[in-house]
């Protein structure tokens, strides 16, 4: 086999120093051909063995970032899955049984498979830093590691911070990984080679899990601690939904981590996961983001200051957020008494996010309160956020462009105008985009990047840069009443509503949503996001779609009752959360669910008809990632197509037949 991805280099100790560099890749990840190769390279070793193997990578801030998720989508059968993880897990057992001492330098993100090699090996050092950049994220994709990971994970830092760090695939950083024992040595840039080389001289005694944790590893006391995580799980995510964490509890329940028997287990439970639809949805939904993140061409136009107009909650949490990730930001409103709440929730968000005591004081330093507006004329991207009324906007617009600098962007979060509308008032009306947040801005990832017909290229691009620059993923909408995440979000909450006066219970109605797969019910969203705005989009998709609004809602607001800002809407809220009733025994009709869901599905299809978003993939993405819509099933358009459409079609007729044209399937279905 010719070797293209990994270099190797034997020094004058003795000590082989193998490199992973793919070629013409900004990141390293363990294809089969990438396996193949380090197989070859590791098959004479184990009856020659080097005095020390360290195994290294040739990119900068970067280790192996997982397996090549490429791969899992060309696995038809469980049988196939199974095949191709064995010969992985088979590869790592020979790296642990060489008869050397083995290190791996890791020098960046080092994820999921990559960090299986690592564990692997006897020893693991790791660059200093406070990034979190150790994980095994698998269980976000319907799956748990597969190269031996649920095993060596739990022998090496045993069941608690083990088990924690696969059930949840989250990231930790290198101090982290030192504290649990996932890393023997931290290092750095100028020290690493001189680190390994000492752990091969005196190879001391490789990590083992804490005598607390081997005791709960025991099989008389596995069961009791199953319990206990799963009840951690339940909270957390449904087995129907979500097998895998369910999974790697009962295969640790049964084999303990055992060298032994573990390794075929984990390979058998790896396979059957990665062919259920949850699997391939949330590989489905990986793609997806990638998708998000390739919209718009690559500009060379930076974005250093942004300019916020609007100092409630979300142009504050805007400022905020963009602050954290790195821009100078000034926030003005009309009174002082308005910006200071802001920049107090801004140092909340600061300290919950950042460790380091000088980044979060240069943090907290970007934003700064700007009442007089001083900071439109230095900004390079300006951000309105003040209230929905669109002669205030205007009148905000003309006084901006009098003192913007020449190529500066002005943006708006409207949530519901047109931006045709909007920007009759100013002289470069083809520069004015949207770029609609949504609440809680540092929770949710998704940003409406919004355009008209003749909207420049260049300002989208930018607009498209800096959202990505913050962390975020861009969806590229046409200006159109509600956009899409507030549009299709727009009939589940009204049928909600619909259903609560045909007497079904509110909870009830929430529970069902949540069976479903949505992140929470329509009745605690509608709450959540403030029923005085619920009231408005209403208002804006009504007289545009020609949909009446309720009037219990617009009683309520009159009422002051405003959900969870006010304490009392459709719930009464106690620290944030809502109280809702007892549950109480009730028959429910039939028809609930897709009473709920096929709303939002057929709202999905009228938008890819109407050409609010182009791309059905990218559309389904901006469902999921903009209101929540059950992952699991791949987005709207996708469920429709996996349910059928021409079941779904008849299903709306019924439905209209039973309770009112709203249900009328849109004429955009033939096409989908």
């Amino acid at each position: 086999m010719t070797i293209k991805h990994w270099k190797t280099e034997n020094d004058d100790n003795g000590v082989m120093w193998l490199c992973l560099d793919s070629p013409d890749a900004k990141a390293n990840v363990l294809s089969s051909v990438v396996l193949g190769e380090l197989n070859e390279l590791v098959a004479p070793l184990t009856q020659s063995p080097p005095q020390g193997l360290v195994i290294w990578s040739g990119k900068q801030e970067s280790f192996v970032m997982g397996a090549d998720i490429n791969e899992f989508t060309l696995i038809e059968t469980s049988e196939q899955a199974y095949e191709q993880v064995r010969l992985g897990q088979q590869l790592m057992d020979r790296i642990e049984a060489l008869e050397c001492p083995t290190v791996t330098v890791v020098n960046g993100v080092c994820m999921g498979g990559g960090l299986e090699l690592a564990m692997a090996c006897d020893y693991r050092i790791a660059y200093k830093g406070d990034k979190k950049i150790l994980g095994l994220p698998e269980v976000k994709l319907g799956l748990h590691p597969g190269f031996g990971g649920t095993v060596r994970t739990v022998q090496i830092c045993g069941v608690r911070a083990g088990m924690s760090l696969m059930l949840t695939g989250n990231p930790v950083t290198p101090g982290k990984a030192m504290a649990i024992g996932l890393v023997d040595r931290l290092t750095s840039d100028a020290d690493w080679r001189e680190d390994a080389m000492s752990l091969i001289r005196s190879a001391p005694a490789k990590q083992r899990a804490p005598l607390l944790d081997r005791i709960m590893n025991v099989s008389f006391v596995r069961p009791l601690v199953r319990n206990l995580l799963l009840k951690q799980v339940r909270g957390k995510a449904r087995k129907e939904h979500y097998p895998a964490p369910y999974a790697m509890i009962d295969i640790w329940t049964k084999d303990g981590a055992s060298s032994e028997t573990g390794y075929e287990v984990e390979a058998r439970s790896f396979a059957e996961l990665m062919c259920t639809d949850t699997s391939r949805n949330l590989v489905r939904v990986f793609f997806l983001q990638s998708r998000l993140k390739a919209q718009g061409n690559k500009t060379d136009k930076r974005i250093s200051h942004v300019h916020v107009v609007g100092a409630g909650v979300m142009g504050g949490d805007i400022a905020a957020w963009c602050a954290l990730r790195g821009h100078t930001v000034t926030l003005q409103d009309r009174e002082q008494k308005y910006i200071d709440p802001a920049i107090e929730r801004g140092a909340k968000l600061f300290a919950k996010r950042i460790r380091n005591d000088d980044e979060r004081t240069a943090t907290s330093a970007r934003l700064k309160s700007d009442l007089d507006g001083d900071g439109v004329a230095k900004a390079d991207l300006i951000i309105e956020a003040i209230i929905e009324n669109l002669e205030a906007k205007q009148g905000l617009y003309k006084a901006l462009q009098e003192k913007m600098k020449p190529g500066a962007l002005l943006a708006t979060n409207t949530s519901s105008i047109r931006l045709e509308e909007l920007r009759t008032v100013l002289r470069e009306p083809r520069r004015f985009i949207g770029l609609h947040f949504f609440n809680p801005v540092a929770m949710l990832p998704l940003v409406e990047v919004i355009r008209c017909e003749d909207t420049e290229q260049d300002a989208l691009d930018i607009g498209f840069a800096f959202t990505k620059g913050i962390g975020k993923f861009p969806l590229e909408c046409a200006s159109s009443p509600g956009f899409v995440v507030n549009r299709i979000l727009a009939p589940y909450m009204g049928e909600a509503m619909h259903l609560a006066e045909d007497g079904v219970p509110l909870a009830a109605i929430d529970e069902v949503a949540v069976k479903f797969g949505m992140p929470m019910g329509p009745v605690e969203l509608a709450d959540s996001v403030g029923l005085d705005v619920a009231l408005h989009v209403s208002k804006v998709l009504g007289a545009a779609l020609n949909r009446p609004v309720s009037a219990g809602l617009q009683k309520m607001v009159d009422d002051g009752l405003l959900g969870r800002k006010s304490g009392q809407g459709y719930y009464r809220w106690e620290n944030g959360k809502a109280v809702k009733p007892a549950a109480k025994d009730f028959d429910l009709p039939e028809d609930v669910e897709d009473r709920l869901i096929l709303s939002m599905v057929n709202e999905a299809v009228a938008c890819l008809h109407e050409g609010v978003v182009t791309d059905a993939d990218l559309l389904d993405a901006g469902v999921i990632f903009g209101t929540g819509f059950a992952p699991f099933r791949g987005g709207p358009l996708h469920y429709a197509r996996h349910r059928g459409t021409t079941s779904i079609v008849m299903r709306l007729n019924e439905l209209a037949k039973a309770h009112g044209e709203r249900f009328e399937p849109h004429s955009g279905w033939s096409e989908l």
